[in-house]
């Protein structure tokens, strides 16, 4: 009779959205994102300081970002089998020690363990962390992981702003003062770790299984590989904005280090209130139109933006940001339902794919760069958008489910 009286209340516990947690653990994105968009955004400042080619900026992007794809799927296949609630805090450790060696690192290959810890701190952070988003969001699956992916988005768009205030007025040095914002992570992703280890088996047990006609095993591997290939459609085109959109705009128009950063500031902004709008529109038209619109969508912009001049490519990059970043979440919570029960996995799998694809973008591109100039990187990136044709191969899992 008791483990019946339980059974029955998990519906129930798993169906309230626990906003709090939501809002604790996109605080916390917004702070680990920060940190890690720091590194990007200092890529001026360490070109000149370490006399380094573009082929070594995106070096320093790719063992960042290898270090945290490869890592995160293995972090989630683990927590699957056996959650570990206070891992978030541990990981923001880790960004933390990355951080102060950025800011005193001697030579370039320091500067390479540095991003290689903030990359290790984030391949622990991405795959927990959603988790803990999804177990909190009370069946709004899409809703929660655009609250999750808005905290990080905006953290991102926060990095170049700060370097321009902060970093480039005061030297490198001053990037240790940011450890102050991985401290407060840690104790906020303390008392989420709290929460997590309280809740994670009764919520996980009521929301494990999505109800419907199961797959094939060889059209759910379509579907990851077509997956797939629109993260590398993505993330590659994101690449070339995040690495080397300043270099781009002091090169084309002559712009200064600290308004270029503005500019990319504002994409990245972009970015985040975009993310916040794919998930509640996924679940409530449909993950699949949401993904198809907004990879293939922005296609006419990108390839518009190399021949824009200062004031379209602003105008440009605003609707690039807010139209592209909305296929994450819904990327995201597709691939989940697809594998149920396999959350921390499927998270870590994706950010990692995700972060992979933004790294190798970056050292390719940088090469690209060196080799044909900086403006051929977006004539040669506008096209990447045109893979979300590929997007009609998908099934549509909410109609499914409801047949």
């Amino acid at each position: 009779m008791q483990n019946s009286a339980v059974t029955a209340s998990l519906p129930s516990t798993a169906s309230r959205t626990d906003y709090p947690i939501l809002g604790a653990i996109s605080f916390s994105h917004l702070l680990n994102d920060m940190i890690q968009s720091l590194i990007l955004a200092i890529y001026p400042l360490l070109k000149s300081g370490f006399q380094l080619s573009f082929a070594q900026v995106g070096l320093i992007t790719l063992t960042y970002q290898v270090t945290a794809s490869l890592l995160q799927p293995l972090v989630g296949f683990v927590t699957d089998r056996k959650p570990m609630p206070y891992s978030l805090t541990v990981g923001m450790g880790s960004s933390l020690c990355g951080l102060l060696l950025l800011a005193t690192a001697p030579n370039f290959q320091v500067l390479l363990v540095a991003a290689a810890l903030v990359g290790t701190g984030s391949s622990v952070f991405h795959p927990e962390s959603s988790r803990v988003a999804r177990l909190a969001s009370g069946g709004q699956h899409g809703l929660a992981q655009s609250l999750f992916q808005v905290g990080g988005n905006t953290g991102s768009s926060l990095g170049p702003l700060l370097a321009a205030w902060i970093i480039v007025p005061h030297g490198r040095g001053s990037i240790a003062w940011f450890s102050l914002a991985a401290l407060l992570a840690m104790v906020v992703l303390l008392q989420v770790g709290r929460w997590y280890r309280l809740h994670h088996v009764s919520r996980s047990q009521a929301i494990r299984h999505v109800p419907g006609e199961a797959l094939s095993r060889g059209k759910v591997v379509v579907c990851l590989a077509v997956l797939g290939l629109l993260i590398f459609s993505k993330y590659f085109y994101l690449a070339s904005i995040s690495s080397y959109f300043t270099f781009y705009l002091m090169h084309t128009f002559g712009l200064s280090v600290q308004a270029a950063q503005l500019h990319l500031f504002v994409f990245l902004f972009a970015v985040a209130v975009g993310s916040l709008i794919g998930g509640p529109v996924g679940d409530r038209i449909g993950r699949k139109w949401v993904i198809w619109v907004s990879i293939l969508g922005v296609a006419p912009f990108t390839l518009a933006l190399p021949h824009a001049n200062l004031f379209w490519t602003g105008v440009l990059s605003v609707l690039i940001g807010l139209i592209l970043s909305s296929a994450f979440s819904a990327i995201l919570v597709y691939a989940q339902e697809l594998i149920p029960g396999r959350v921390g996995m499927v998270s870590g799998l994706f950010f990692g794919l995700a972060f992979g694809m933004a790294g190798i973008g970056a050292a390719v591109l940088g090469r690209v760069a060196d080799a044909h100039g900086i403006g051929y990187v977006y004539s040669l990136c506008a096209y990447l958008p045109l893979i979300g044709v590929l997007a009609v191969f998908l099934p549509d899992l909410e109609h499914r489910r409801l047949g």
